[in-house]
This record gives structure tokens, C-alpha cells and sequence, in this order.
């Protein structure tokens, strides 16, 4: 992106300032502004954060907009704050020679998300992944268990609160 400034631009507003003819921005904008809340743009990437309900259709209006391949998916954990979990989605576009980070949050009180596997079915295993280690539930998944975990394992091993030896 030629025309991208070199400092940090932070914040939804500053974002749609200087980069109004950015692709995934655009796309995100006509297909509903309502589920874009936040962007930051640093370091030559462009993260535009949605609001949970809305991931799906952000995923598939940033792949219309020319962001052809999903490259992977995973999640944090920002015990004690809420919402809890941040789910990060890193696509990247051939076409324009970059890379787009969504992101949202979910709570703790019901760590549930739609999946994406029906826009990107790629997203399988790294939604899978991410139930597995956060306890994460990607709503209507195809195959949705644990893939790295024994199926009897008792909790999610990358969650803050969970102890460094195990349950025992």
C-alpha cells in the first residue's frame, strides 16, 4: 500500500481519515458500518476490529474486496478483563500484496462465536484448535472437538487460569 502514512494511526476515526480507499476498509464500510468499532493501523498492518456478531460477514466482505487467501486464526486470553478473549483472523489479498487482521471479543460468560468455515472453510482447524486450547465455541462448525487434546482432558490449557500443572 503505497499511500499508507509511516506513524501510527490508532482509532476508527483516524483510520477512515487516512485510508478511505483501502480495500477491506471500504468493503467492511459498505457492507455494514455498524459492525466496524475500532482499526489501528501500525507497522504497515491494518487491523479493523468488528463486533462478534458481525465476524462472518466481515470475513466474507474483506474476500470479495480481494483478500483471497485465510491464513490462520487464534485466540488470546486478557484475564481479568471483559470481554475475556480476543479472536484474531489474519487474511491476506495477492492482489493488493498485504495483509488484513480482524479481530473481536468474546466474554467469558459464554465464549461463543459463528463460525467461519462456511466463507473460508480453511478456518476448520484453527476454530477447532482454538476451542480445543481456550474453550472457545465456534456456532454451527461442521466438526467441532478437540484436535490436539485427549477427548476426556478436563479444561483449556491456554487459558490464564488454568493451572501450570494440570488438574490433578
Amino acid at each position: 500500500m503505497a499511500d499508507a502514512p509511516k506513524e501510527t494511526l490508532a482509532g476508527r476515526q483516524a483510520v477512515l481519515e487516512a485510508l478511505p480507499d483501502h480495500p477491506a476498509v471500504k468493503a467492511i464500510l459498505a457492507w455494514n458500518a455498524d459492525a466496524f468499532t475500532d482499526a489501528l493501523f501500525d507497522r504497515g498492518e491494518l487491523t479493523l476490529t468488528v463486533t462478534p456478531e458481525s465476524i462472518c460477514g466481515a470475513v466474507a466482505a474483506v474476500k470479495d474486496a480481494g483478500y483471497n487467501a485465510f491464513e490462520d486464526m487464534t485466540a488470546v486470553d486478557w484475564l481479568p478483563s471483559e470481554p475475556r478473549f480476543q479472536l484474531s483472523y489474519h487474511i491476506l489479498s495477492h492482489q493488493y500484496k498485504e495483509r488484513v487482521r480482524l479481530k473481536t471479543w468474546v466474554n467469558s460468560s459464554d465464549p461463543a462465536i459463528e463460525s467461519i468455515t462456511s466463507v473460508w472453510p480453511g478456518a476448520n482447524y484453527y476454530e477447532r484448535e482454538v476451542f480445543d486450547l481456550f474453550g472457545i465455541r465456534f456456532e454451527g462448525h461442521p466438526n467441532l472437538r478437540r484436535i490436539l487434546m485427549p477427548e476426556d482432558w478436563v479444561g483449556y490449557p491456554l487459558r490464564k487460569d488454568y493451572p501450570v500443572e494440570g488438574y490433578r
